[in-house]
C-alpha cells in the first residue's frame, strides 16, 4: 500500500491548544493510528514541524513524542517547498504577519481563531489567500462536537418545529493564580496582548449560531473585568485590563433570539462546561460538549407555581438521551481530517478564513455595542465589500 508524505509547518505548538489539541491529539492520533486513507487506497501520512520561539520546550517536546523535526526559525521552515501546510496556533497579535508570510511562501494554511484582531486585517488575509489560490481553512471545532453534531441533527430533522430561543452558558472559574496556578495564560487577561473572553469566545458563537440555527443578523453585549488583579506564570501581580465575562444576546434569521454567557469567572453548576439549550414549539433539547437530551411536546410536564409546596416535579426525568448512533472522535482530529484530505485530494473543507472574518467581525460588533451600550446590526460580509456600521 502506496504511503504519501505530507509536511506540515506547525507553528505555536508550545502552547496549550497547539500541543494538546493540535499535535498530540490531531496530528499525532493519526500518525499512529496509521495515517489516513485515501480513495485510491494510499495512505496520507502527516509529517510535522514544529515551530516556536522557545528552543527547549521545542526540543523537550519533540523527544517526548519521537519528532525529529523542531526549529526556532519560521522563515527557514517556510522556505522547505516539501512542507505544503503551514498551521498556525500562535499568538494572535502574530497571526496576520505570519499566515500571510505562509500565503507569499505558497503554502496551504489553517490556523486557529481568531484569524486575526480585526475584520480589516482578517479580510486582507482572505484576499491574499484568494488571489494566491492556496487552500484555507480556520479552526470551527465545536462545530465536530458530539453534543452539537446531535443538535444538529435534530435541527435537520424538524425536531423542534420552530426554533423559539437558544440560551448558552459557558465557562469556569479560572484560579487567579495567588493560591492555586491559573488555568489560563496571563495574556488572556490583558488587553494590549490581545486577550478578553469576547475577541476568544464570539468567534465561536458566530459559527456555532450560524452553522447550527440561522446567520445572527444582529448583537448586544455586555462585558466586565470581575477580577481586576491576578498572578502570572511568574508569581508577579498584574492589572487585568481584558474582559474575563460577557452577557451576550444575537438576533437570527427568522426571529430566533439566543442568548450566551460567558465567564471565566463563574462556578460550574451544569452537567458540562458548556450547555446549549434550544426551545421550539415541537419540542426543547439541551446540548453539552457529548451529551444531548430532549424533551417532546408530549412529554412536557404541566408545572403549576406555587412557592407554598415542595416542588413536586424531578424535572430531569422528563428528558430523553439522544443515542450517539455513531462514533464520535477528537473534534480537532475530524476537522484536521477534512483539511488534510482537502490539501491531498481536493474534497470539500467549507470554513475559509471568510468564516474566520465573520467570527472576528461578531467579536468588534460585542465590543463596540458594549462601549456604546446598544444594538448593533452585523451586515454581510465578503472579501470585497465591507459594510461600516
Amino acid at each position: 500500500m502506496e504511503q504519501k508524505r505530507i509536511g506540515i509547518v506547525m507553528n505555536g505548538v508550545t502552547g496549550r491548544m497547539g500541543l494538546n489539541q493540535h499535535l498530540i491529539r490531531s496530528i499525532l492520533a493519526i500518525r499512529q493510528q496509521g495515517g489516513l486513507t485515501l480513495p485510491d487506497d494510499s495512505i496520507l501520512m502527516p509529517d510535522p514541524i514544529l515551530v516556536g520561539r522557545n528552543e527547549n520546550k521545542l526540543r523537550a517536546i519533540a523527544e517526548a513524542h519521537g519528532l525529529t523535526r523542531w526549529t526556532t526559525d519560521l522563515d527557514r521552515a517556510l522556505a522547505n517547498q516539501d512542507d505544503e501546510i503551514y498551521f498556525d496556533s500562535g499568538t494572535t497579535g502574530m497571526r496576520e504577519h505570519n499566515v500571510s508570510r505562509a500565503i507569499d511562501a505558497g503554502k496551504h494554511v489553517y490556523c486557529e481563531k481568531p484569524l486575526s484582531t480585526s475584520v480589516e486585517s482578517s479580510l486582507r488575509l482572505a484576499r491574499q489567500a484568494e488571489a494566491a489560490g492556496i487552500k484555507q481553512g480556520i479552526v470551527q471545532d465545536k462545530l465536530f462536537l458530539p453534543g452539537i453534531r446531535k443538535l444538529r441533527r435534530l435541527v435537520e430533522s424538524g425536531f423542534f418545529g420552530k426554533i423559539l430561543s437558544v440560551r448558552g452558558e459557558f465557562g469556569y472559574w479560572v484560579f487567579e493564580g495567588d493560591w492555586q496556578t491559573a488555568q489560563r495564560p496571563s495574556w488572556n487577561y490583558k488587553k494590549e496582548e490581545d486577550g478578553g473572553i469576547i475577541l476568544d469566545m464570539f468567534c465561536h458563537w458566530r459559527y456555532v449560531l450560524d452553522q447550527t440555527f440561522a446567520p445572527v443578523t444582529a448583537v448586544s453585549c455586555f462585558g466586565t473585568t470581575h477580577i481586576p488583579e491576578r498572578v502570572d506564570e511568574n508569581g508577579r501581580r498584574y492589572q487585568c485590563t481584558a474582559d474575563d465575562a460577557a452577557y451576550g444576546s444575537f438576533e437570527l434569521e427568522g426571529g430566533i433570539i439566543a442568548q450566551i454567557n460567558s465567564s471565566w469567572t463563574t462556578r460550574v453548576y451544569r452537567d458540562e462546561l458548556f450547555n446549549l439549550q434550544v426551545d421550539g414549539t415541537n419540542g426543547s433539547a439541551v446540548a453539552g460538549l457529548r451529551d444531548c437530551k430532549t424533551q417532546h411536546r408530549v412529554n412536557t410536564p404541566r408545572p403549576t407555581w406555587n412557592p407554598d409546596m415542595p416542588n413536586p416535579f424531578k424535572f430531569r426525568d422528563d428528558w430523553q438521551e439522544v443515542p450517539d448512533n455513531a462514533t464520535f472522535e477528537n473534534a480537532f482530529k475530524v476537522q484536521w481530517e477534512m483539511f488534510l484530505r482537502h490539501v491531498a485530494i481536493g474534497t470539500s473543507f467549507p470554513h475559509t478564513f471568510l468564516d474566520g472574518a465573520r467570527g472576528v467581525q461578531l467579536a468588534e460588533l460585542g465590543l463596540k455595542s458594549w462601549a456604546e451600550r446598544r444594538w448593533l446590526d452585523v451586515p454581510a460580509l465578503n472579501t470585497t465589500i465591507v459594510t461600516k456600521d
